[in-house]
């Protein structure tokens, strides 16, 4: 584990980066950037979080070293989680409005999707995966998550200069 040197220990964040349990879901990190898999329930196999490891709000909070690795970042990920899962393509968000940690969720869109969902809608799945109302499949998502943290050890995330 990479130490985060703003440990908050009132941001639930904050306490994810450093509990072992959770580190279950890291699929890597650096001293930027901290990638995890989504948690049980799985909305959609592959939906990965890209989290900064310090707090800022968003990208017009950046500082400079994370401005520059922001876009190689984003782009690499999603090109290794294409590469993994085979989606057609990945959709992507940030409102941050839950943590004071930037983060951005990243979803492979495949040709079949659960409740036929396309666009916004792919975000409501969290609610409806937690409330029982389709059936997901975590053994496709734990091996989705096993697929790219290998992936991403052989083609890490670009290192920040």
């Amino acid at each position: 584990m990479i130490a985060n040197d703003e440990h908050d220990s009132s941001c639930g964040v904050c306490n994810q980066l450093r509990d072992n349990a959770a580190r279950g879901r890291v699929l890597f990190e650096n001293e930027l950037w901290h990638v995890r898999a989504m948690g049980a329930p799985t909305p959609v196999p592959g939906w990965v979080m890209l989290i900064t490891r310090r707090h800022v709000a968003g990208p017009a909070q950046f500082n400079e070293q994370e401005q520059q690795s922001f876009g190689p970042t984003l782009s690499h990920l999603q090109r290794v989680l294409l590469e993994v899962t085979g989606a057609l393509r990945i959709y992507t968000a940030a409102m941050g409005e839950s943590s004071p940690h930037f983060h951005a969720h990243s979803v492979p869109r495949y040709a079949t999707m659960p409740k036929d969902s396309r666009g916004w809608s792919v975000f409501d799945l969290q609610r409806a995966a937690a409330a029982g109302e389709y059936e997901v499949d975590e053994t496709e998502a734990a091996r989705v998550s096993a697929a790219l943290f290998d992936a991403l050890r052989v083609s890490p995330l670009p290192v920040s200069k």
